[in-house]
């Protein structure tokens, strides 16, 4: 399955090469997307400041159903923020 394939960056951690890309998403949409997507499959949420969704995004995560450690402690969960 495409959401299971990865990169193994230089480190050794390995990161999905599939991402839920979340430009364009209004913040009162995106919440629900990002939510539906992590009970999909996907590992990966790309999401930046400019993007002006960060609360929608963080509140899709932390209604998911996957609890805190996702983010926190995950070894294989990433969240992509472009500063």
């Amino acid at each position: 399955m495409i959401l299971d394939e990865t990169i193994t960056l230089n480190g050794g951690v390995k990161i999905p090469k599939f991402a839920l890309g979340t430009w364009m998403i209004d913040d009162d949409q995106v919440a629900e997307v990002v939510r539906n997507a992590i009970k999909m499959g996907y590992r990966h949420i790309d999401t930046a400041q400019a993007y002006d969704n960060e609360r929608g995004v963080g509140e899709g995560v932390r209604t998911a159903g996957i609890g805190r450690n996702w983010l926190l402690y995950g070894d294989d969960e990433f969240v992509l923020m472009k500063l």
